[in-house]
């Protein structure tokens, strides 16, 4: 292997990183719209599919028509704490470590790369990608953070490492014959001051005093992206680009958002991304968008679906959140799917089975939960202090939905199917 003794130490440099496996390691410095294309510039086959269901990668998918059954590859990329409590749970609350943000405060330059990049390099594997294909699934959502392309003067998190592991992902996609959704979770500033957007608390993208510049970071990381995913390496195995994951349009200027998501699909396209480009839903109810972003062809409406960030669906019975799924989401889902009554195109880029916030770390760092009535935000508008686990449930407790589900009842084991199937019966109204 040979390269320039400039690149020796540097993010190019394959002697600097925790893992190889499955990397082109020979040097090369080329870049596309400025990002590295870390040695993927060997041949690749769009002939594999996931399943004898859906079409090999290189055929068209009928977006609409067929559905998709895919899976979040959630807080890989983008640090979740409840999906990895572990990166959090040796701190004393006092410290308060409560996002990737403060971890990599805390850990300084150097240690925050080191624990990052074996994160990356050990939570998600090939297998991954092979175990979600044999279950049967078609797509994949890969959620990464604009750190993986740049940071900004006093980001403290580590830059540019996720990049080449995201590219490796969607190599094992495409190995595995799965299509990807691209999904920028994080955003400069962060789009709606929850931990998943690297910083919990304040919302500073389009809102405050760096709002605008954060704004307009944002579009020049997407200038970039869109350069590099628009290359004929991708265009078949990335078949959906989104610009931002979950935008908070509750709390910030509607019509702001929707001139940032006008300006970020004209970036995109100029840039000759031709595959379908998705936006948040941004928590404005799906009948509120009727006549918003019309005439741009190519998009589709990613919202987001649970009962349990809500105290009165979170308090249904297991038989009425069925009914729920299978009523109210069916009916929000044809509703919105109709350009006559809703945006028009829309798919269901997350949802779940839980019907508790019972799991460690969801409702943030070192708080407690919505079912049990010990969610103390100490912030009067959030917090929830009296349970609201269903009234027939007796005591409301985290035992059970905590328990290893190998000790569930076949009964609850039954109902989480059901609640599944309703679900997915629902979503499947629309994408």
């Amino acid at each position: 292997m040979e390269y320039k003794p400039s690149a020796k130490g540097g993010m190019l440099d394959p002697f600097t990183w925790y893992d190889t496996t499955d990397f082109n390691v020979t040097y090369t410095d080329v870049l596309v719209g400025g990002l590295p294309i870390m040695g993927l510039n060997t041949a690749y086959d769009d002939t594999t599919k996931a399943n004898d269901r859906v079409p090999a990668l290189n055929e068209k998918w009928a977006y609409g028509t067929l559905p998709i059954r895919g899976v979040n590859i959630g807080g890989w990329l983008s640090i979740e704490p409840f999906i990895t409590p572990s990166l959090f749970n040796t701190y004393q609350a006092n410290m308060d470590i409560v996002d990737e943000y403060t971890l990599c405060q805390h850990l300084g330059a150097s240690e925050a790369a080191q624990t990052l990049e074996k994160h990356y390099a050990t939570f998600v594997t090939e297998q991954t990608f092979a175990d979600v294909q044999a279950a049967g699934l078609d797509h994949v959502r890969i959620p990464f953070s604009y750190w993986a392309v740049t940071t900004y003067p006093g980001d403290p998190y580590v830059p540019k490492i996720s990049w080449r592991y995201l590219l490796r992902g969607i190599e094992w996609a495409r190995k595995h014959g799965l299509r990807v959704n691209l999904d920028l979770h994080a955003v400069p500033g962060s789009q709606n001051g929850w931990n998943h957007s690297g910083r919990q608390g304040t919302i500073g993208w389009l809102n405050g005093t760096d709002g605008a510049l954060n704004g307009q970071r944002s579009l020049d990381i997407h200038n970039q992206l869109s350069t590099f995913f628009a290359q004929d390496r991708y265009k078949n195995v990335v078949t959906i680009y989104g610009l931002v994951n979950e935008p908070r349009m509750t709390l910030l200027p509607v019509a702001d958002v929707l001139t940032w998501t006008t300006n970020a699909i004209q970036i995109v396209r100029k840039n000759g991304i031709q595959q379908t480009i998705a936006f948040g839903d941004g928590f404005l109810g799906l009948p509120n968008w009727l006549g918003k972003l019309q005439g741009i062809q190519g998009l589709v409406m990613d919202a987001h679906q649970y009962v349990i960030f809500n105290v009165d669906q979170i308090a249904f019975t297991h038989q009425n959140k069925i009914s729920f799924a299978c009523s109210g989401w069916t009916a929000q889902m044809i509703q919105s799917s109709n350009p006559a009554t809703g945006f028009g195109p829309t798919l269901c880029g997350e949802w779940s089975q839980a019907d508790t916030d019972c799991a460690q770390y969801l409702n943030n760092v070192n708080v407690g939960a919505r079912w049990t009535g010990t969610m103390n935000t100490n912030d009067p508008k959030t917090q929830v202090l009296s349970p609201t686990c269903p009234k027939n449930a007796g005591v409301c407790e985290c035992d059970d939905a905590n328990a290893d589900p190998s000790k569930y009842s076949a009964l609850y084991k039954q109902w989480l199917q059901m609640f599944a199937e309703a679900q997915m019966a629902s979503f499947e109204k629309g994408w």
